[in-house]
């Protein structure tokens, strides 16, 4: 159950051969997607070979083979985590329980919805980013962005999997649904408004795949506990691509920040912007936008929704084993509330704020990546000092929606807001700048002058090696 098929039309190892009704239905809906993936994948970049990695197993060590593809021919695929052991539901009311291998029925409807919402953020993210190959920094930069947007589909194709072979015929409408919205599309727009955003530059790609695609990590977290066990083992091997994307995104903010110090340090008195490279206040306000905006995806802080995910053993907590209570009964959490333009603590029953308990583990871990942005400064000499904002700073869903507050995440009226909005957040004049640096650099180990390049190459290629065959 370990090794893929791949003589298979869909690779997979779920031995889909041996559900012919279930497989026809797939292979219907597969031309499908690559008609999406050449009308709104990676613009202009179908025909050249790619050095990508492809899953050839599931297990932890050595499950992916790198070679040269057609990204229209890439080999997507169903793969699902074996079983270590008899599958338990881990958490809730069925706590301890066999894990279910088909939906059950009483919350049929909840699964689904969780199981569409993820789903619409992976074809969303590649329609997003569906521009930025015409803009590479580099031949290195563009295949990274390449891999993330097939694995991405791949993600795609694991849940599609999911509707098809347990919600019958509303699985499959849902499925084609997923290739008829459009990420910023005002009449068929994606589900989630951060992915209706545009990623319209390299700064803002790494910043979403830093925020955005960790709060993606966090969402197949909670979602890998699930009491569902083939939602779960879904999860679980999309968890292990999903790391390559925040590396992306984690390293190439520092990239960037390292060839501003660089600059800074060569000419100690011109601005950045003279020599081709992004001052480091910038890079602080697209940090803020993203930041800001990744944080609204985990919902609202107090959810009744959350409970009864949690209660119903269907969506748990992040690494729910390191809890020593499963069952979150008799047990609260505080936050602080803001009522009558006043900041008040309370306390909410624990599984009311399991969407904050997630925020919690997503905030810890990205304050994390803004330390390590902050060494590429010190190693440099240059003293500044990233910063991620209070998560009430620029929120448009939850307890601090309506409402303004600094970076501190002090409360501020709307004229405090707006005589200093364009010191926190991206301004017109920001974002023109750093459009106007997004030119192509498609030689063979050669970067753009407002990144470095990486530390290492990928696979132990050489450096000059030619990701992209233009």
């Amino acid at each position: 159950m370990t090794q893929i098929d791949y003589s298979q039309k869909i690779p997979n190892n779920v031995d889909l051969g041996s559900d012919k009704r279930l497989q026809r239905a797939l292979e219907r809906w597969q031309p499908d997607y690559i008609n999406w993936w050449r009308e709104m994948g990676p613009t202009n970049f179908n025909e050249n070979d790619v050095y990508l990695r492809t899953a050839v197993s599931v297990e932890r060590d050595g499950w992916a083979h790198f070679e040269e593809v057609k990204m229209p021919d890439y080999r997507w695929g169903i793969f699902l985590t074996p079983h270590q052991k008899e599958p338990k539901i881990g958490f809730g009311d069925h706590e301890g329980q066999d894990a279910w291998q088909q939906v059950p029925g009483e919350y049929r409807n909840w699964l689904k919805r969780l199981i569409v919402t993820q789903a619409d953020t992976e074809p969303a993210s590649v329609e997003q980013q569906r521009l930025l190959g015409m803009t590479a920094p580099s031949l290195y930069d563009m295949r990274n962005l390449f891999q993330v947007n097939v694995e991405e589909g791949r993600h795609l194709w694991a849940m599609v999997y999911v509707l098809h072979r347990h919600f019958g015929k509303d699985g499959r409408e849902e499925a084609d649904e997923l290739l008829q919205r459009r990420s910023g599309n005002a009449d068929h727009p994606r589900i989630l408004t951060t992915f209706n955003e545009p990623c319209e530059d390299w700064l803002s790609f790494f910043c979403f795949t830093m925020f955005t695609d960790r709060d993606g990590k966090y969402q197949l977290l909670s979602l890998a506990e699930s009491g569902f066990d083939p939602l779960a083992r879904s999860c679980r091997f999309m968890l292990t691509e999903e790391a390559h994307h925040m590396f992306v995104g984690q390293t190439g903010v520092a990239r960037v920040i390292r060839r501003t110090c660089e600059v800074m340090n060569e000419f100690p008195h011109a601005d950045p912007r003279e020599h081709g490279a992004i001052p480091l206040d910038l890079i602080q306000r697209y940090i803020n936008f993203w930041a800001s905006s990744s944080l609204d995806l985990f919902g609202a802080e107090v959810s009744s929704n959350s409970a009864n995910f949690f209660a119903a053993g269907i969506k748990g907590r992040a690494y729910e084993d390191k809890y020593e209570e499963h069952t979150a009964m008799d047990q609260f959490y505080e936050f602080e509330r803001f009522q009558n333009g006043r900041l008040t603590t309370e306390s909410v029953p624990m599984r009311n704020a399991m969407n904050e308990v997630l925020r919690d583990g997503y905030v810890e871990e990205n304050l994390k990546g803004v330390e390590y942005w902050n060494r590429e400064c010190e190693k440099l000499g240059i003293d500044f000092s990233f910063r991620y904002p209070q998560r009430r700073f620029n929120r448009t869903i939850g307890e601090y929606a309506g409402s303004r507050f600094d970076l501190q995440g002090i409360p501020i009226d709307e004229d405090g807001w707006n005589s200093q909005v364009n010191g926190w957040l991206p301004s017109l004049e920001d974002k023109a700048y750093v459009k106007s640096l997004m030119q192509p650099i498609t030689e063979r180990g050669k970067y753009a002058a407002w990144i470095a390049p990486p530390k290492r190459s990928i696979n132990g290629q050489p450096d000059d090696f030619e990701y992209v065959k233009l």
